[in-house]
């Protein structure tokens, strides 16, 4: 990962939704975040720390008006399903993937990332690559989805 090229968001907590190529039953998500060698200032407290991945079944059938409305949420994220909260340690590798919760039953076009807080830079949190991993719906194969 390269320092200036990271996908940016405002403050230490955030929260998107990253419209999916196609509809996947997730498996996994990998976060990665540049090095303090590599970075201009030198550290790396631009990195998420603790962060949430959830999925709705609103989502999964495409509701809503997405990218104008809520994008196929839920009134108040009632039938959200959260797939797990982790923790990026900026001590261990740059690219880090963290297993969801198993037994998925359905695929979603839609996941949303919420992260509680950053190494500690209050302007903005980035990261520099994620990657979604899963299985498309109606096929047999296993792959993942660059965001």
């Amino acid at each position: 990962a390269s320092p200036g090229y990271c996908w940016p968001f405002q403050g230490s907590r955030t929260e998107v939704l990253i419209r999916l190529p196609a509809q996947i039953r997730p498996t996994a998500v990998t976060v990665q975040h540049t090095s303090k060698r590599a970075s201009p200032l030198g550290t790396v407290s631009s990195a998420p720390r603790d962060f949430t991945v959830s999925v709705s079944l609103c989502r999964a059938l495409g509701a809503g008006t997405w990218p104008w409305g809520k994008a196929g949420l839920d009134e108040e994220g009632k039938d959200e399903t959260l797939l797990g909260t982790f923790t990026y340690t900026v001590q261990k590798e740059l690219t880090q993937t963290f297993p969801l919760q198993d037994g998925i039953p359905s695929a979603f076009r839609f996941l949303k990332l919420v992260i509680r807080s950053n190494w500690g830079k209050p302007g903005y949190t980035c990261i520099f690559r994620m990657r979604v991993h899963g299985k498309m719906a109606g096929t047999h194969a296993i792959g993942q989805t660059h965001v």
